[in-house]
């Protein structure tokens, strides 16, 4: 068992969950309420990681991620060190790579808000702000929470984008993905079989919990 693999997947999903939560709420909520010249086309760019395969996408990621890129000499000049090859550089590209799984669930949770209720808000004199927190949030909470689930298990069974972007590195960039292909690689069925093992149980259990808070939390809604 590489507990090192273990930790370093939990963290990036967790580091990536913490980004992308306020992100899909902001892009979601923008998604449902607006309405405007080249929606569809901004709908699909952000659809685009569920269809490209992860090594293809991964692969551009890559080339943005470079030191010949705008972006990699910004990182190298600001920092010091590249951005590909590295745990900063996975999680960025972690973030990208699940923008869908966080803004879809979320989009659809708000536009399942009736416009009256956006209205009534808004009549009561609260600003969009308050609107946003104390009512738009609570009802669209079911999207929001599966937005949340589909990010941390697909972010830690992720394995194509972080092959390309983030190598093999022991405690930097080898998560428990590719700690698995390596074990198989190696022929030690016993070690792969025992990490693919708990991270079916991690994800199960996070998708059963998420139900059983869901169900719990539309009762008091109802």
């Amino acid at each position: 068992m590489d507990l090192t693999a273990l930790w370093l997947s939990l963290r990036l999903a967790a580091l990536t969950l913490l980004f992308l939560l306020p992100i899909g709420i902001l892009a979601g909520r923008w998604l449902a309420y607006r309405s405007f010249r080249g929606k569809g086309f901004v709908e699909a760019l952000v659809a685009l990681p569920l269809v490209l395969p992860p090594t293809v996408f991964g692969y551009y990621l890559l080339v943005a991620f470079g030191a010949a890129s705008p972006l990699g000499q910004f990182w190298q000049a600001a920092f010091g060190q590249p951005l590909v090859f590295t745990f900063e550089g996975l999680l960025l590209a972690s973030i990208i790579f699940n923008l869908p799984f966080a803004i879809q669930p979320m989009q659809r949770g708000f536009e399942a808000i009736p416009a009256e209720v956006r209205e009534a808000a808004a009549c009561c004199g609260l600003s969009p702000w308050k609107a946003l927190l104390r009512v738009e949030l609570p009802l669209a909470w079911p999207g929001i929470l599966t937005a949340m689930v589909l990010s941390f298990a697909h972010t830690l069974g992720e394995f194509g984008i972080v092959l390309m972007v983030g190598g093999s590195i022991p405690g930097e960039t080898r998560t428990i993905a590719i700690a698995i292909y390596d074990r198989v690689q190696a022929f030690d069925d016993v070690a792969a079989g025992q990490m693919s093992a708990l991270l079916l149980a991690i994800s199960l259990a996070t998708i059963a919990l998420t139900f059983a808070f869901s169900r719990r939390l539309g009762r008091r809604l109802g």
